[in-house]
């Protein structure tokens, strides 16, 4: 979890001795750090809108917040003054045990209610950033969700996953830390310039005019460690990757004698790391050498001038004692806003990406009025002068005047050559997406017309790969149909030949299947798949190469559970294996988005065209 860090007076009151705590204290302000994550920037913070919107959503946890960090401010700024009067009252000599008890005891109260409020503080900004970034991802999710495929055509899905993690993890940051810091260095900054004011005017503009000068120093060294810093991670991630690519093709490295060569090559990504660090190193070691140059110089400075002060009795030891501490906070404060900026604009970067995603509008919707679809379902399909394109290739139709009708019952198979638009007939009729001219037609009723939702649970789907879940068997079977018995889920499993296997599991319908199935053969996730599409009870039935991968025992016992599965259901096959489409009742052959032949196996067979040419080389090369 993101947080801030709840020791406000860290910059000040450094852990540890000597130069080298100072100097980490006063790198704790800059904007630098070894950490240092690259992150989207805006221009503005206006997209910080929807962010901010979404935390006023929670206003007795903001309340709650606010008040404790009013608390701790006001807790910071009262250790210098309880220490101001310690050595002016407790250290004189002339106090007594009691006047030095209670004056630590007043200390030791301020302590308490300063650890108590950054408690407070720190769980509810943290609480803040967490619920604002899990509701954020949960509406962007429901948005996602509604959009159709041609969104994730142009959109990667893994650009996508990266915002809603790296880019929801700054957002939590704003919320959870940066906000707060930014109010409370604010805070303590005001009322610790108010307090140097009443402790001592002139050494407080000697102090204000100092403090630039330390300050400014720090940031450009900061900036400056950032983009090393990120080129630096840039080459560990160079490391990851160069491991990542080398050990997952290690049989073809030692199969072709090259593990010296990639032994040289990973040597010279390692050296550019250690060149990229060496700079870091160099940067960092210049910027602690000024950082203490400058800071131990500003001190030494006042406390000198303090020291003359004092010894004019013009002011106390414990003034300069509580200046001292009390500028020390103030330059912190003013360092830390320093960093603010910077994050917020990250964050505006990051909300930026993320309203994207949430204003991203389905292409593929329900008309106002969606016409119904007529009952009981029939299975007809019509397509008549379809033409498409893919967003993504607009050049390209993958689909040319197309016509074809099918009728309730029919089984349909659909070959030809790869990129022929085989795949691109199972989108459409999925209403996945509208083609651009033509229209298709389910039971009569033209899709654009009617409620996605409705035409597809008119469809049931078996993939080519079988596409399983990380869940257990019961949930991938009822996919289709979630309110499905236990005793209905296995009448569709021993319909798939797939009982048998799924019996045989170590916790039966509650085994987890694992990622993706993994669990599983791929014949045994295909005859699942199968099962699935069977619980569904669908009119249509959409088969998409669904034995091209198996073996031959498995291709048996799936094409056995198919042809269960087919009867008296309207059916669209799609196989490259011609050997599988021999029994449908037509046969379409595509090439270039149009139908060049149709008819049964037999007839095709005997023309000698398109599928007689790909029906003799692929049973030429099973025979061989």
């Amino acid at each position: 979890m993101h947080g801030e860090t709840p020791d406000n007076t860290r910059a000040a009151l450094p852990e540890g001795d000597g130069p080298e705590a100072a100097s980490a204290a006063f790198e704790a302000i800059s904007p630098a750090g070894d950490e240092a994550e690259p992150a989207p920037k805006s221009r503005t913070l206006a997209p910080l809108r929807m962010v901010f919107g979404t935390a006023l959503q929670y206003p007795r946890e903001i309340a709650l917040a606010l008040v404790a960090l009013v608390i701790t401010s006001a807790a910071t700024l009262a250790i210098p003054y309880r220490f101001k009067v310690i050595i002016d009252e407790a250290f004189t000599g002339n106090a007594s045990e009691t006047d030095i008890g209670h004056a630590f005891q007043y200390l030791l109260m301020i302590v308490v209610i300063l650890g108590l409020g950054t408690a407070l503080r720190f769980y509810f900004v943290s609480w803040l950033g967490e619920r604002v970034v899990a509701d954020i991802r949960l509406k962007v999710q429901e948005n996602l969700l509604r959009l159709s495929p041609g969104f994730y055509e142009v959109n990667s899905p893994k650009e996508i996953s990266s915002r809603m993690t790296s880019d929801t993890a700054i957002i939590e940051n704003v919320v959870g830390t940066t906000v707060s810091v930014a109010l409370r260095n604010t805070l303590t900054g005001i009322g610790g310039i108010g307090f140097l004011v009443y402790l001592a005017p002139s050494l407080t503009l000697g102090l204000l005019i100092g403090i630039p000068l330390v300050v400014v120093p720090i940031v450009y060294f900061g900036r400056k460690i950032r983009a090393v810093s990120r080129t630096s991670q840039d080459r560990i991630a160079d490391v990851g990757a160069y491991i990542t690519e080398v050990l997952s093709a290690m049989k073809i490295v030692q199969s072709f004698g090259q593990e010296r060569r990639e032994g040289e090559r990973f040597a010279g990504v390692v050296e550019n790391t250690f060149d990229t660090a060496r700079r870091r190193i160099l940067l960092r070691a210049s910027m602690t050498t000024v950082v203490i140059l400058l800071v131990f110089g500003g001190v030494v400075l006042v406390m000198w001038r303090g020291a003359l002060a004092v010894a004019a009795g013009e002011i106390s030891g414990g003034t300069i004692a509580a200046f001292v501490l009390t500028g020390g906070l103030v330059a912190g404060a003013l360092g830390a806003l320093t960093e603010v900026y910077g994050d917020l604009l990250r964050g505006a970067g990051a909300a930026s990406r993320l309203a994207e995603l949430l204003e991203a509008k389905p292409e593929i919707a329900a008309p106002a009025r969606p016409e119904r679809l007529p009952e009981p379902p029939r299975g007809s399909l019509s397509f008549r002068n379809v033409t498409f394109r893919y967003p993504a290739r607009p050049e390209t139709a993958a689909l040319r005047d197309f016509t074809l009708e099918i009728e309730p019952g029919e089984t349909i198979a659909i070959v030809g050559p790869s990129g022929a638009g085989k795949s691109t007939i199972f989108q459409l009729v999925e209403r996945f997406y509208d083609p651009q001219g033509g229209t298709i037609r389910m039971d009569g009723v033209p899709l654009t017309s009617a409620d996605p939702a409705d035409i597809r649970a008119r469809l049931a789907l078996v993939p080519q790969d079988g596409v399983l879940f990380s869940a257990n068997a019961r949930d991938n079977l009822r996919y289709g149909k979630w309110d499905a018995t236990d005793e209905q889920i296995w009448d569709a499993a021993r319909a798939a030949n797939a009982e048998s296997f799924l019996r045989a599991l170590p916790q039966g319908l509650d085994t987890y299947l694992g990622e993706g199935g993994t669990q599983l053969s791929g014949g045994q996730q295909q005859r699942v798949a199968i099962a699935r599409a069977l619980l569904r009870d669908a009119p249509i039935l959409l088969l998409d190469e669904a034995t091209s991968a198996l073996d031959a025992e498995s291709e048996q016992l799936v094409q056995q559970a198919l042809e269960g599965l087919m009867k008296d259901r309207t059916t669209l096959v799609i196989a490259h294996r011609l050997a599988t489409v021999r029994a449908a009742d037509r046969i379409v052959v595509l090439d270039e988005g149009r139908i060049v032949e149709q008819g049964t196996h037999d007839a095709l067979t005997k023309a000698g065209g398109l599928y007689a040419r790909l029906a003799r080389l692929q049973f030429a090369a099973d025979a061989a």
